[in-house]
């Protein structure tokens, strides 16, 4: 096997060319990962005069080459969530740690979930893609954790293949509250056709934005409930929060009192603003959402959302 050397590279796109597929990489060096999204990080790094000069392309393949030549961490745990509920303050607490390394929601992991790829090479390429990410680039990280997007809860089992001892938790929120979020500024699976097919499609007809809304979530609530009660997953709603990081999740994610204090030290800050000050903004919410919306979620979402916080709290 040709010798590599991708040290100080990570992967940023992944897809095909020609009928074949490639990844293309970007030098980030030492630089820390502590943008709110991976997509943030890409969009900085691609701002260096060397990255601006200098790209690197490779087959697939590459990824489970660089795996063997140089294994990266393996991951310490997934974050699967509802969307608009959290997930984003979880992560980026742990971008503070030193020695944590936290991918926020890659395309290229969204990619590789949702390709047509089979089986085998899929898997290989998932689990080279994960190595790349948890290579030692400053020598002082030591865990590995992903946080992936939202509809990816489809792909859990799939990813649990490939690593079934990386524990997982499912984080949610008031439905209610979720869907104003993505009536004021949708995200892209709230939005008919943005993300192509997915698990969260049912093949009804719709019947208006709320309607669609309420009826993915509702999809998104019971995948949770199922694959919590299926994979163990640990259910974890929005109200714990910041809290639970120097309780129970402390002990999900191994954090001593050190790790603890660092990590509070991003609790002020808006977690996908950090310029901002952080503010709840459940009870506007709710004062917001519409009769209808409320009727759409009630139908629609609030039943598995019971379900999830009885399984919390048994």
């Amino acid at each position: 096997m040709e010798s590599l050397n991708l040290h100080g590279w990570l992967p940023i796109r992944v897809g095909q060319a020609l009928g074949q597929w490639q990844v293309d990489w970007c030098w980030f060096g030492e630089a820390r990962l502590s943008q709110p999204f991976f997509g943030d990080a890409v969009e900085d790094a691609l701002r260096l005069p060397f990255n601006q000069v200098f790209r690197r392309q490779t087959s697939l393949d590459v990824l489970s080459q660089w795996q063997q030549q140089s294994p990266g961490l393996a991951p310490r745990a997934f974050i699967f969530h509802a969307s608009r509920c959290g997930s984003t303050l979880i992560s980026q607490m742990l971008a503070q740690l030193d020695d944590h390394i936290v991918i926020s929601e890659p395309p290229p992991l969204d990619t590789l979930l949702r390709s047509d790829l089979p089986g085998a090479e899929r898997s290989a390429a998932l689990k080279g893609l994960l190595s790349a990410y948890g290579q030692r680039r400053r020598g002082m990280e030591q865990r590995l954790v992903i946080k992936l997007d939202a509809w990816n809860l489809g792909e859990l089992p799939l990813l649990r293949e490939c690593f079934p001892d990386t524990p997982w938790l499912f984080l949610y929120r008031d439905p209610l509250e979720i869907a104003v979020s993505h009536l004021r500024r949708p995200g892209m699976h709230m939005v008919p056709g943005m993300i192509g097919a997915s698990v969260l499609d049912d093949g009804l007809a719709f019947a208006g934005q709320e309607d669609f809304i309420a009826r993915r979530l509702g999809r998104l609530f019971q995948l949770g409930l199922e694959h919590c009660r299926e994979f163990a997953g640990m259910a974890v709603n929005y109200s714990e929060l910041p809290a639970a990081m120097a309780g129970r999740l402390a002990a999900f994610f191994h954090l001593d009192e050190a790790h603890c204090r660092q990590a509070f030290a991003a609790v002020g800050q808006h977690a996908k603003q950090p310029a901002q000050v952080f503010v709840g903004d459940s009870a506007d919410k709710r004062r917001e959402a519409s009769q209808l919306l409320r009727d759409r979620v009630e139908h629609w979402a609030q039943g598995p959302y019971a379900a999830l916080e009885k399984l919390r709290s048994p």
